[in-house]
C-alpha cells in the first residue's frame, strides 16, 4: 500500500545559527538548556537526511515524505537576510531530495516578514524546484493570515494551484506571559505548544480567516492543517452556531467554507475517536495521513494505520489518494 505523509520535518543547525539568539528566544523557541525531552530528541533527528530517515520510512511502509522546515527559520528575519535564508533552505531541500528519486516532496519555506518576497519564493520553488506548496508556521510578525499584508502570498498560492500548510508556532510573548508561565520545569513550553496551545491558536487562525472573509476573497485557496484538524472537527458545530449570524458577508456557512477550502492531516494523533470525529465532520475526502516525524515516530503511525477498520476505498484516500490528488504527487513522479 502506498503511504504518503505530509507533516514531516527537517532543519539544519548551521542555518539556525544565522538567526540571532535573542530573536529566537523572543519568538518562544526553547534553547538547549530549557527544551523539553521530546524537543531535544526531535532536534537531534531533524538534520538527518539519509539512511536513518530512509530506513525508518522503509520499515514502516512510508512511500513518500513531504518535507518542511520546523523550528526557527526565515520567517524570523526581515529584508535580504530572511529572503536568502529561505532560498538557501529551499535549495538544500531540493538538492537532498534529488538524491532519492520519488521518495520526498517538499513544502516551500517562505520569508514571511516580506510577503511579496514570500510570494516570489513560492513561485520559484513551485515552478523551478517542483515543490508542492508552502508551509507557514503560525503568525508572522504577530499577524494572522487574515491581515491584508499577506494577500500576495495567498493570491500566489491560489494562482499556482498549490496549498498552504498552516502549521502551529509558539504564541507571542504577551500570550505566553499570560497563559503559559509560572509552571514547573518544561510545562510552560509544553502547554504552549503540543500540550494544547499550538492547536488552539491554529484553530483560531483558521476561524479568523473565515470571519475576516479571507476564504471568500480567495475562493480557490486550499489550506492544510495538521493534528487531526487542530480541534476544529470537535468544535465545528458549536463554532458554526456561534458565528453563523455574524457571517453575513459570506454566502457560505462556516462548515461549507471549511469543507471546501481546508484539508486536515492526522499528524501526531494516533487514536480512533479523533479520526472518527474528523471523518464525520470534514469527510474522508479532506483527510490525509501524516506522522509528524521526528516529533512522532513512524512506527507509531504505522501501528495506527494497521489498527483501522475502514473501507478499502477510504483507506486508499487516507493513506495516499487525497494527498496525491491535492499535491499532484503522482504526476510529479512520472
Amino acid at each position: 500500500m502506498r503511504i504518503v505523509t505530509l507533516e514531516e520535518h527537517f532543519n539544519l543547525p548551521d542555518f539556525i545559527k544565522r538567526i540571532p539568539k535573542e530573536v529566537i528566544a523572543e519568538r518562544g523557541w526553547p534553547n538547549e538548556q530549557n527544551a523539553s525531552p521530546l524537543m531535544q530528541k526531535a532536534q537531534a533527528l531533524l538534520p538527518e537526511f539519509g539512511e536513518e530517515r530512509l530506513s525508518s520510512m522503509d520499515k514502516n511502509g512510508i512511500s513518500v515524505q513531504v518535507l518542511s522546515v520546523s523550528g526557527p527559520g526565515a520567517d524570523l528575519l526581515s529584508g535580504e537576510d530572511g529572503i536568502r535564508l529561505a532560498q538557501d533552505y529551499n535549495n538544500i531541500l531540493a538538492q537532498k531530495m534529488a538524491a532519492y528519486l520519488n521518495r520526498f516532496a517538499a513544502f516551500a519555506h517562505l520569508p514571511m516578514l516580506d510577503p511579496r518576497a514570500a510570494a516570489d519564493e513560492l513561485e520559484r520553488t513551485v515552478k523551478d524546484l517542483g515543490f508542492c506548496g508552502a508551509m507557514i508556521n503560525g503568525m508572522s510578525n504577530n499577524l494572522f493570515l487574515d491581515d491584508a499584508s499577506f494577500s500576495p502570498v495567498l493570491s500566489k498560492a491560489q494562482e499556482l494551484d498549490v496549498p498552504i500548510y498552516l502549521h502551529p508556532n509558539f504564541p507571542p510573548k504577551a500570550v505566553r506571559d499570560l497563559y503559559y508561565s509560572n509552571l514547573p520545569g518544561a510545562l510552560n513550553q509544553v502547554l504552549a505548544s503540543a500540550g494544547f496551545g499550538w492547536h488552539a491558536e491554529t484553530a483560531i487562525h483558521i476561524l479568523r480567516m473565515v470571519a475576516a472573509g479571507t476564504f471568500d476573497r480567495f475562493p480557490k485557496l486550499q489550506i492544510i492543517i495538521g493534528h487531526m484538524g487542530e480541534t476544529l472537527p470537535f468544535m465545528m458545530a458549536r463554532s458554526e452556531n456561534g458565528l453563523s449570524k455574524e457571517l453575513r458577508q459570506s454566502n457560505r456557512s462556516l462548515s461549507e467554507i471549511l469543507k471546501q477550502q481546508v484539508h486536515i492531516t492526522t499528524s501526531g494523533f494516533f487514536t480512533l475517536p479523533p479520526l472518527m470525529t474528523a471523518i464525520e465532520t470534514f469527510g474522508i475526502d479532506r483527510i490525509m495521513f501524516s506522522v509528524d516525524y521526528p516529533f512522532s515516530p513512524n512506527q507509531k503511525g504505522k501501528a495506527f494505520l494497521e489498527s483501522l477498520d475502514l473501507p478499502a476505498e477510504d483507506m486508499e484516500k487516507l493513506t495516499h489518494g487525497n494527498a496525491d490528488k491535492l499535491l499532484k504527487l503522482v504526476k510529479k513522479a512520472l
